[in-house]
């Protein structure tokens, strides 16, 4: 099966980008380079698109490097079907790192991040819902569904900081994924309501 890089960008459009081909690295990469090296990425370029395009190979060789990295995800709640491993959070360096379990069965809410972020599926299968915004004179956060990609062990999504999505688990196994975000506060992050069209801080 081919793997894919998927980028979605805030006004709900997508593309595939770059190599999705997983290349051995010749030497193990640690989690302290991937931070070392994503920290000198940021500092050389400073909008989401050329982030999320650098960044997406360096995650593809980490996970193939650092087979450790895809068991440090936590049995999803059975009552909010999800779970969330903080692998790194550090205090003024805007970079969250998480292990994400979903339970099939249950949906995300529609949502953005408010800072770029990257998926990168490990197991499971999951729908994600892609959607923009459709302001209408009474109705300012009202949104349109523009359409939905599937993503499958090996497959990275790869989302601006305005971007929303919402996320459904496939089948009948948990979905797990390496989650990256460039923020550590979320504070610019929203939820939607596409029933009575309003959105909340999330």
């Amino acid at each position: 099966m081919t793997n894919h890089n998927w980028l979605v960008a805030d006004d709900g459009t997508y593309r595939s980008f770059g190599d999705p081909e997983i290349i051995e690295p010749g030497r193990y990469y640690r989690l302290y380079r991937f931070l070392t090296e994503l920290e000198d990425i940021l500092d050389i370029f400073h909008d989401d698109l050329s982030r999320l395009e650098a960044i997406t190979p360096l995650v593809r060789k980490l996970l193939v490097s650092s087979y450790w990295l895809q068991m440090e995800y936590n049995t999803p709640n059975p009552i909010t079907g999800w779970s969330v491993n903080f692998l790194y959070r550090e205090h003024q360096f805007p970079i969250t790192v998480q292990m994400v379990a979903w339970l099939p069965g249950h949906t995300s809410s529609i949502h953005n991040h408010g800072a770029w972020g990257i998926v990168a599926l490990l197991g499971g299968q999951e729908r994600n819902r892609i959607w923009r915004r459709s302001p209408q004179p009474n109705s300012p956060d009202q949104l349109e569904l523009v359409d939905e990609i599937v993503l499958n062990p090996g497959d990275v999504v790869a989302l601006t900081a305005n971007a929303i999505h919402s996320v459904e688990p496939l089948g009948d196994e948990p979905t797990v994924s390496f989650n990256l975000y460039g923020a550590t506060s979320f504070s610019d992050r929203y939820e939607f309501d596409p029933e009575n069209h309003t959105a909340k801080s999330f």
